[in-house]
């Protein structure tokens, strides 16, 4: 693990402001990446993170004026690009729920630094926005899609997908050139494990990009257990059985996925596999929920409130210097210390993943 002794000489205003140095945490980690979750509303009800049971007619979701508004947003963003942030992901809930999403892309992708703008959906209203999402200056968007068995996929759904619109979404995106397009697998174990050979001979030759991911102990609500996740290692042995791959080294620093190919040209994949090999060493990921909270890790039972700032009049320097003070004495790698044991018996509360994104 990285010294943490040395962040204590860096000066966030002059150093990372001025833009000669990024900013670090306490184990050397820049601050790369800002994920934004625009609300917490979702069309979807899939079971690991947020079932019909809980999340029903009754349930509360955020009022509009308890959400951050767009110039809110762009003062978080702008501060966090003032300290390094050059990738930006919107998520949610379900992003494309926010009718005026494009306004948001078009102010965030001027931001100075801002290299790659990016949206993760759920693609089920994906195919008549992608034209004005592209237009607005997105630059590629992530699908959520865990099966192309449609049966397995309505169910992991809760019941409100419907393969063939997130598919046709999917096309509709590549042909707005919001390419190329990742989707993303959470494979679990007796659930859709059986699909995903189906799903990737779907994809391949596509050009677009597959990630499976391993089924995580996000939030509270899905009743993780260790029993349900399906090692990459063994994805990656048994696809190598139909395939023939190759390993490719990573697009930047921090990326989580480690990549494969195909030796045929068919196209990439990428595994994810925070259970059973930890990449919390390399994490430059800050989230920002819709309410307004920043978190420094996705496992995270805490936040630092935002909005209150915002609203309480300060001022642009005074929102980038709490960003620097957080991350400043960030330490968190949830994923190197799991313990199993705990987290199959949810002893850690943590904040629901359609809070703060994934």
């Amino acid at each position: 693990m990285h010294n943490a002794c040395m962040t204590s000489q860096i000066n966030p205003k002059s150093e990372s402001a001025g833009g000669s140095a990024p900013i670090v945490d306490a184990l050397s980690r820049p601050l790369h990446d800002l994920r934004i979750s625009v609300l917490d509303q979702c069309n979807f009800r899939c079971p690991y993170c947020m079932p019909e049971a809980k999340y029903n007619s009754d349930y509360e979701f955020l009022k509009k004026q308890q959400r951050l508004n767009y110039d809110e947003i762009m003062r978080v963003a702008a501060a966090a690009s003032e300290l390094g942030v050059s990738k930006i992901r919107l998520t949610g809930g379900e992003p494309l729920l926010d009718k005026k999403i494009g306004d948001l892309i078009r102010r965030l992708v001027s931001l100075p630094g801002v290299e790659d703008l990016a949206l993760t959906t759920n693609g089920m209203l994906l195919a008549p926005a992608a034209e004005k999402l592209a237009a607005a200056g997105l630059h590629r968007v992530t699908v959520s899609l865990d099966s192309v068995d449609a049966d397995v996929f309505r169910a992991m759904s809760g019941g409100r997908g419907e393969l063939q619109q997130v598919l046709t979404g999917i096309k509709a995106a590549e042909d707005a050139g919001l390419g190329p397009v990742k989707i993303n697998v959470v494979v679990q174990k007796g659930v859709n494990d059986h699909t995903v050979m189906d799903l990737l001979e779907h994809f391949h030759g596509s050009g677009t990009i597959v990630r499976l991911i391993e089924f995580m102990d996000v939030g509270n609500r899905n009743g993780w257990r260790m029993n349900q996740v399906v090692p990459s290692k063994d994805l990656l042995a048994k696809i190598q059985e139909r395939w023939q791959l190759r390993a490719v080294g990573r697009n930047y620093a921090g990326e989580v996925a480690r990549r494969y190919e195909y030796v045929d040209g068919g196209g990439e994949i990428g595994f994810i596999s925070s259970v059973t090999e930890p990449f919390c060493g390399d994490c430059s990921r800050a989230r920002l929920s819709a309410d307004g909270m920043l978190y420094t890790c996705l496992f995270a039972n805490q936040g630092t409130d935002l909005r209150a700032s915002l609203r309480n009049g300060a001022a642009d320097d005074e929102i980038r210097d709490i960003l620097s003070s957080i991350w400043l004495q960030r330490a968190d790698r949830y994923s190197e210390l799991r313990s199993p044991d705990l987290a199959e018996h949810h002893v850690l509360r943590k904040v629901e993943m359609y809070r703060m994104g994934g």
